[in-house]
């Protein structure tokens, strides 16, 4: 079964192919970095006026490299949500009338689900397992019994770990996206210059997150006088671990918690190097078999959607041409 996979849900414009739900034959994304720099982060209008504008060429680059066409597509899976409800449409537009006009079957796919089967293009692990889902718009953790079967352990309540890590670097001067940024400077600074919170880590039962306290410490902290050059990279690496440490401390608490011993962990945060090493020291430490994808299946891409939709479509499942985008579609 080769399927073709859409992604539209934010800022970048993606499509990949996939042969059964395993074999990656292309992947292509459109990145509108350089587009929503000059603004600290996403304009929703501007991400959905560029998604119009690349996803067909995109689509098409896919299928080159794919070294098929459309009449050899089998399927197709896009994303209906979550995520911006413009740019959503239009990867969904575009999937229906690909289908429409080719006569195939589409389903419209959960990103955060696509998230978390990322990692069966690399590695087969068996259900159920812990999911852990760390992006720019969710940092929740899921116990994955099935395919379309989840049950969410906990979630932020407000700003989610790449969030912060994007607000924090626009307080810094940084630019965008944020992640990337405070990932490379924090290589030369020093995580324990700063004291920063660790937000709901004294209740032992707690598995939710709270991430705008640490936003709002730094706002104070840099608010006065403002960031000297040689601070920044203290500051970032700081920041860095107290968000890292939330993370890897949740983790461990749900698979204690769960009973649990796989640990699938994705989302564009995933490939931040230091969460990925504390992560890999924990998991040692505790026993648990860690499962990360490569840092291209951790960011947004179709590959994951492709993926995903394929194992919908081998169960019979079918979108109708009516089914809309969902901007808070929930796993």
């Amino acid at each position: 079964m080769l399927v073709l996979g859409i992604e539209t849900s934010c800022d970048e414009t993606a499509a990949a192919v996939v042969r059964d739900g395993r074999e990656l034959l292309s992947s292509v994304v459109a990145s509108q970095a350089d587009l929503h720099g000059v603004y600290g982060g996403v304009v929703p209008e501007l991400a959905s006026r560029r998604h119009v504008e690349a996803v067909l060429p995109v689509v098409a680059e896919t299928l080159r490299k794919a070294g098929c066409g459309l009449d050899e597509i089998d399927g197709i899976a896009v994303t209906r949500g979550p995520g911006l409800v413009g740019a959503l449409l239009v990867g969904l537009s575009v999937a229906k009338a690909l289908a429409y006009v080719r006569q195939i079957p589409f389903v419209g796919v959960n990103h955060l689900e696509g998230h978390l089967l990322a990692i069966q293009l690399e590695e087969t692990v068996a259900f159920p397992f812990l999911g852990f889902v760390v992006s720019g718009g969710h940092t929740s953790l899921y116990v994955a019994r099935d395919v379309g079967l989840y049950a969410c352990l906990g979630r932020t309540r407000d700003d989610a770990a790449g969030e912060a890590f994007d607000k924090v670097a626009k307080l810094l001067g940084l630019g965008y996206p944020g992640g990337m940024l405070i990932d490379r400077l924090a290589e030369r600074g020093d995580p324990q210059a700063y004291r920063f919170p660790r937000a709901l880590l004294s209740d032992p039962d707690s598995l939710d997150f709270s991430f705008s306290g640490l936003k709002t410490a730094v706002a104070h902290l840099v608010a006065p006088c403002g960031v000297r050059e040689g601070e920044v990279p203290d500051l970032a690496a700081s920041v860095q671990e107290a968000i890292v440490d939330v993370l890897v401390t949740k983790a461990v608490r749900a698979a204690r918690l769960s009973g649990l011993r796989d640990l699938v962990v994705a989302g564009g945060v995933s490939a931040n190097r230091r969460l990925r090493t504390r992560l890999q020291e924990a998991a040692a430490a505790e026993g648990l078999a860690l499962h990360i994808p490569s840092p291209g299946l951790c960011t947004d891409n179709a590959a994951m959607i492709a993926a995903a939709g394929t194992l919908h479509l081998a169960r019979g499942e079918r979108s109708d041409f009516d089914l809309n985008a969902a901007a808070t579609l929930p796993l």
